[in-house]
């Protein structure tokens, strides 16, 4: 048996189903597979490619893959490699509200589920995330934190069945074409400069003072601006839209546009991403947000697209979705955020 292993008691009686920790290297390729048969089916659209995970994986916060993940893989007997149909890793964070958040992701290769496999895993994964949690202050409330888009009904239905309640929904918002766009001004005293590499700790710090009233606000770590980066799918500074208040030399609002070329490859599409929209509370209400992202309509124009999408809180304090409405986009896909209270046995 590989040292690596995991044991489940209340796995399925499937011939060849067997659990494993990451192992890294060729996992990377088994997670892109996995993530892109799963979106096909889910319409999720992912297209996260084995070298972006790696990059990524580099950056990791509260996770060690190697032992804060679980694999599941069938080894058909005959000789041949075992095939790695599902995986899912854990982490935690604490929250603005110093409550302590303990989620997990994964996915499962569509002809393997409804079997109790991905139940199986969720039960680790809440077991592992439970030994994390030892360590952390006991008073504090903790809890566990998952999410299912509008088409893994699946998995919705697994996280309800273990007692997850779903506790807030985003919106996936789409504008079909980017003609019309409207001539939203920039507020006076503020101007929009190229986002340059001396900018770039300044741009992350107003995006993150800007988050820091938004309901699950998490204080990012030096880790992750140093993976913001390096990840080439969102990191595309020639495209952002940040806008300087002339009079202090601080940023006011940004837009950091992208556009992910591997996945408009996939669905052979031409989409830009206005996305990482934040004002910072001083410069709210003057219509910058709306100035901005007709900005970043237009470069994604110019850059040779023909759609944009973005995704963003049903209740942001802000009234973000009328925002985007008000620039032509429209509500196309729901995502909801379960969570399961985490009670634990108080130390005495």
């Amino acid at each position: 048996m590989n040292s690596d292993a995991i044991q489940l008691p209340d796995a399925p009686g499937i011939h060849g189903l067997r659990f494993r920790h990451f192992r890294g290297g060729d996992d990377f390729n088994h997670m892109a597979t996995i993530t892109r048969v799963s979106a096909e089916v889910d319409d999720t659209e992912r297209a996260d490619t084995p070298e972006e995970l790696e990059k990524w994986f580099a950056h990791l916060t509260n996770c060690d893959p190697y032992k804060d993940m679980i694999f599941a893989e069938v080894d058909p007997g005959d000789g041949h490699d075992p095939e790695v149909i599902g995986y899912s890793r854990g982490t935690w964070r604490m929250e603005g509200s110093g409550e302590y958040r303990y989620m997990f992701f994964g996915r499962l290769l569509p002809h393997w589920r409804r079997k109790g496999i991905g139940q199986a895993m969720l039960r680790w994964m809440e077991g592992r995330l439970r030994e994390i949690a030892a360590s952390h202050p006991v008073e504090v409330e903790k809890y566990f934190l998952s999410i299912a888009a509008q088409g893994e009904t699946g998995l919705a239905v697994l996280l309800e069945k273990t007692g997850y309640q779903p506790v807030r929904y985003g919106f996936e918002m789409v504008r079909p074409d980017l003609e019309n766009i409207p001539n939203f001004p920039l507020p006076e005293g503020l101007e929009v400069r190229p986002a340059l590499p001396e900018h770039y700790r300044a741009i992350w710090e107003a995006d993150t003072e800007a988050f820091r009233d938004h309901w699950g606000f998490i204080e990012p770590s030096e880790e992750d601006y140093q993976g913001w980066l390096v990840d080439t799918t969102i990191f595309q500074p020639e495209l952002w839209q940040v806008a300087w208040d002339l009079a202090t030399n601080q940023v006011a609002g940004q837009v950091r546009t992208y556009i992910d070329h591997e996945q408009n490859k996939l669905y052979h599409r031409l989409r830009g991403y206005t996305e990482f929209i934040s004002v910072r509370r001083p410069f709210r209400r003057r219509g910058l947000a709306r100035a901005l992202i007709a900005q970043s309509l237009r470069a994604q124009k110019q850059a040779g697209m023909t759609e944009s999408a973005l995704a963003v809180d049903s209740e942001n304090l802000s009234g973000a979705t009328k925002v985007y409405e008000d620039c032509g986009f429209r509500v196309v896909k729901k995502t909801t955020v379960y969570r399961k209270p985490f009670l634990m046995a108080r130390q005495k």
